[in-house]
């Protein structure tokens, strides 16, 4: 079993940032992949960003793409995501989730294995 704790949420003014982190434990962390997923009030989970198992390749949602930055620490099981120019669009419970296997498609939630409980980030505008 894989344990996720997620943390560093807030309220932020429109422009703002904010960097999660989601502290792993209960297997290697190198053995996984990490992404990043949120959901709106009243809308679907979605995906936001992933990160390889060795940090050498990370992807993106066109809507964050250019703002946000997804890495991996794995001397200390944490993800980060650093969010930067934050918009009121981007209000949402993030999640951080975990995947043991290898995708056929990173965007889909039903590819990750483990789930954390979610942080609350919410942009004032």
């Amino acid at each position: 079993q894989v344990q996720l704790v997620e943390s560093g949420g807030g309220l932020v003014q429109a422009g703002g940032s904010l960097r999660l982190s989601c502290a792993a434990s209960g297997r290697t962390f190198s053995d996984l992949a990490m992404g990043w997923f949120r959901q709106a009030p009243g809308k679907e989970r979605v995906f936001v960003a992933r990160i390889r198992r060795s940090g050498s390749r990370t992807y993106y949602a066109d809507s964050v793409k250019g703002r946000f930055t997804i890495s991996r620490d794995n001397a200390k099981n944490t993800v980060y995501l650093q969010m930067n120019s934050l918009k009121s669009e981007d209000t949402a419970v993030y999640y951080c989730a975990a995947d043991v296997g290898y995708y056929r498609d990173y965007t889909d939630q039903s590819e990750y294995d483990y789930w954390g409980q979610g942080t609350q980030v919410t942009v004032s505008s």
